[in-house]
C-alpha cells in the first residue's frame, strides 16, 4: 500500500435475500472451492484491520472472514443502502472500501486505484463502467453517514442516489473489465 493512503476499513456487502441464487446465501455459494467471501476477504484482509461485513443471516459462517458483522436495522431485506449504514455505524476509519460479497475478481490494484482518488478528491470514489457508476466498488468517507441516513429516512433506498446528495468522482473502467463481474446467477457458478 503506497504511504499516502489514509487507514481505511472494508466492508463487504452481503445482506441480500439471494432471489437470483433460489434464496441461497450468495456470499456462501461456493466458487472454485470456497465461498465467494472467502474471495474478497484474502484480496482486501491485508488492507485493513478493519474488516465489516453487513449480512442479515448466517453471521455466524460471515465471522470467520471478519473483524465484525453487522445487520440491517430493517430485517426485511431492504437492499444495499441500508446495508452500508449499518456499516458505517461500527466502522472505526474514515475511509471505508465498499464491495459486494458476489465480486470475487476485484483485485489490489482496483481497490487502491479507488483509495488514491477518494483520498486526492476528498469525496466518494465509485467505479464507473461504460457511462454507468457502480456503487458496489466504492470508497467513501465515514463522514457520510448522516447523509445516508437522512437520506433513507426521506424514503431513498438507492445507495447509488443517496450517494449522489454529495460529490462522486469516477474511475473509469473498461465494459469488459473482468475484476468487475458479479456472480449473481447459478450459472455463473458453475466450473
Amino acid at each position: 500500500m503506497p504511504a499516502a493512503l489514509p487507514p481505511c476499513s472494508v466492508l463487504i456487502l452481503a445482506g441480500g435475500r439471494g432471489q437470483r441464487m433460489g434464496g441461497r446465501d450468495k456470499g456462501l455459494l461456493p466458487w472454485r472451492g470456497e465461498p465467494l467471501v472467502a474471495h474478497i476477504q484474502r484480496v482486501v484482509r491485508p488492507l485493513t484491520d478493519d474488516l465489516v461485513i453487513s449480512c442479515n443471516r448466517n453471521q455466524q459462517v460471515y465471522a470467520g472472514f471478519a473483524d465484525c458483522c453487522v445487520g440491517d436495522q430493517d430485517r426485511d431485506y431492504p437492499g444495499p443502502l441500508a446495508g452500508v449504514i449499518a456499516g458505517l455505524q461500527v466502522v472505526r476509519h474514515e475511509w471505508v472500501v465498499v464491495l459486494a460479497c458476489d465480486s470475487p475478481l476485484i483485485d489490489r490494484e482496483l481497490i487502491d486505484a479507488l483509495r488514491q482518488l477518494a483520498a486526492a478528491e476528498e469525496a466518494t470514489a465509485m467505479v464507473r463502467q461504460s457511462g454507468y457508476w457502480q456503487p458496489m466498488f466504492s470508497v467513501l468517507p465515514r463522514r457520510l453517514l448522516p447523509v445516508l441516513e437522512h437520506a433513507w429516512q426521506a424514503g431513498e433506498r438507492s445507495l447509488q442516489k443517496a450517494l449522489q446528495h454529495e460529490r462522486v468522482v469516477g474511475l473509469e473502467c473498461a465494459a469488459n473489465d473482468l475484476r468487475l463481474s458479479n456472480f449473481n446467477s447459478p450459472q455463473l457458478l458453475e466450473p
